[in-house]
């Protein structure tokens, strides 16, 4: 059950301070940290490239797309850190990840609406929050991350 009119099923992971979440639907994997080459002339958020059997997985950090600090990695959580592989579109990237959380599922009516500034994530990229005891869940909208023109340009990496 990965969604349905009343629950959606969600990947967590902790970026900087918060705790996010995307549709599982969009995640193909998650793999840990790997060795990115760099690429000259690439958008500012955009780490490298790296090989995933074969296939060229553009990297993306959020915390440069969104201007979040980078934390300190504890040496427990070393081993929950690593790439989350999206598809968009078919296209496939990684994205930087503190720490993996879990899978859970969230009832619809459970999510609220973005506010407008939210740890300075804009709300465009915002599907809803949902509150939890620790706090909230920032539910990603993937989709939207990218423009057109930046998906283009991405994808140009890989060549």
């Amino acid at each position: 059950m990965a969604d349905t009119d009343a629950q959606s099923q969600l990947v967590t992971f902790h970026l900087a301070e918060e705790l996010y979440g995307i549709n599982i639907m969009d995640v193909k994997e998650i793999v840990r940290v790997q060795a990115v080459r760099a690429i000259p002339n690439a958008p500012s958020y955009v780490e490298g490239i790296f090989n995933l059997r074969g296939e060229i997985i553009p990297i993306i950090n959020l915390h440069k797309r969104f201007h979040l600090k980078t934390p300190a990695i504890a040496e427990g959580d070393e081993l929950l850190s690593g790439f989350i592989i999206i598809d968009i579109d078919g296209m496939k990237l990684g994205v930087i990840i503190d720490r993996v959380s879990r899978v859970v599922t969230i009832e619809k009516d459970e999510v609220q609406p973005p506010p407008q500034m939210l740890s300075g994530i804009g709300a465009e990229y915002i599907r809803g929050v949902v509150r939890q005891e620790q706090g909230y869940l920032i539910i990603l909208n993937i989709r939207d991350l990218f423009n057109p023109r930046e998906l283009q340009k991405i994808s140009e990496l890989r060549r």
